[in-house]
């Protein structure tokens, strides 16, 4: 009998440790956009092209899903591409943990891959018990019948509001403004919109725990973390929170002006609160332990247009007339992926760019090429990721005691070698 009570305790514990998240303070979360399946020549990604990365990844997300506005159910964005029969995403992406069992799949919620006209249902779905218990039910049978090893929350609260950077005289003006109110999001339910989505997900892991399933919270970038989330109720509920401190600045948001968008300490005349270190400052001390907490990395650059009116020194920040043409496999204006950068950087000298690296470590790279004044040619200005700054990030969250970092997205990332013949260059320059 004791022999009998010992082997299913054995067996209990090899059942559970199949779903336990052993990575405490070295995850590599990679989100992959499963519509870069779409893009042209070599910017389709196949779903074979996960594989070389899969080496390195210790979390794979799978972007992305959204939810009905009629029903709150969990719905996929594109079916045809992740439960159709053609081709069935989902699926074969969770088969990988054949070849891949220690990478814990999980499927993401949100991540503004949702209709923005439509973001009023994120916070209509948390006013209801009955709201959230729609998709609550929903989200398990996605994972029951998919397999995922849990779900990603990547929630599409209202963003906050275009601040500018500041010199002395409009700090004071800043804080005068802060004092009485001026400039800040309003959200005339925001504490019922805080307390339905604690309350969600609570309720959520309460069905989750049972199972054996994860979850975990994307913060997405400009949303106001002191609004929308009570970091000391929810972070005993979830596995991880990733920080997505990138795309600080964009085209889209800041149209006149240029800089880094994925700093990690505040800069001179910056914003405080625009870089990694603020935010990670933030939930640490709103009660996060630090092995919860991890640090999103961009695998895309940030692009602007340079005019005449533009400092030709380069130094950001810069004026600039809105976004930089768009690349020739992301298609996307003001946004460029790594290989596309790095394809400029070393073409041919009429059109390379020029570059300047961050010896500081703090603020990132960045390359130009200004406004040619005699033919009247706009130029280009271009924060981005690489490799080094990208390892300086995960030596921030190795010095921090975080949980790791995560890597936006795999499909940005130079996965075909095609820079310097080395697949996920991003992603392996990880130093944790």
């Amino acid at each position: 009998m004791r022999l009998l009570s010992l082997s299913l305790i054995v067996i209990l514990s090899i059942d559970l440790s199949s779903a336990i998240d052993t990575h405490e303070h070295n995850k590599v979360v990679c989100y992959w956009n499963s519509t870069s399946f779409k893009r042209p020549e070599a910017g389709k990604f196949q779903i074979e092209d996960l594989r070389p990365a899969l080496g390195f990844c210790t979390h794979l997300i799978y972007g992305f899903a959204g939810i009905d506005s009629t029903s709150f159910e969990t719905i996929p964005l594109h079916p045809e591409l992740d439960t159709g029969a053609g081709y069935g995403f989902y699926k074969l992406v969770t088969q990988m943990k054949r070849s891949f069992p220690d990478v814990k799949i999980y499927l993401s919620i949100g991540g503004n891959a949702d209709p923005y006209e439509e973001t009023h249902k994120y916070l209509t779905l948390t006013e209801s018990t009955e709201g959230r218990n729609k998709f609550i039910n929903s989200v398990i049978r996605f994972l029951s019948e998919y397999d995922f090893d849990g779900i990603d929350l990547a929630w599409q609260f209202p963003p906050v509001k275009v601040k500018k950077n500041r010199g002395t005289f409009s700090s004071i003006w800043h804080g005068i403004k802060k004092t009485f109110g001026y400039g800040k999001f309003k959200d005339e339910k925001e504490e019922e919109h805080r307390n339905g989505f604690t309350n969600l997900v609570r309720d959520l892991k309460a069905q989750l725990r049972p199972r054996n399933k994860a979850l975990t919270l994307t913060v997405l970038p400009h949303i106001n973390a002191s609004v929308y989330y009570d970091a000391r109720l929810l972070t005993p509920n979830l596995e991880a929170i990733h920080l997505m401190t990138f795309d600080q600045k964009t085209s889209e948001r800041n149209p006149k002006e240029a800089d880094y968008p994925a700093p990690i300490y505040e800069s001179y005349g910056r914003i405080p609160q625009d870089n990694i270190d603020a935010s990670v400052r933030y939930w640490l001390e709103h009660g996060t332990p630090g092995n919860k907490i991890v640090v999103g990395i961009p695998t895309f650059a940030r692009t602007w247009k340079l005019t005449a009116d533009s400092q030709i020194s380069g130094v950001p920040p810069i004026v600039t007339e809105g976004a930089g043409l768009e690349g020739p496999h992301t298609a996307i204006p003001g946004l460029l992926s790594y290989a596309e950068v790095c394809a400029r950087l070393t073409e041919s000298s009429v059109g390379r760019l020029r570059r300047v690296s961050d010896p500081s470590k703090k603020y990132g790279s960045y390359a130009y090429q200004p406004y040619d004044s005699n033919t009247g040619k706009e130029g280009i200005w271009i924060g981005y990721e690489e490799p080094d700054t990208a390892g300086n990030k995960a030596s921030y969250a190795k010095a921090k005691g975080l949980g790791g970092v995560a890597i936006w997205d795999l499909s940005t990332d130079d996965f075909r070698g095609t820079c310097t013949g080395d697949k996920y260059p991003i992603v392996k320059s990880r130093q944790i």
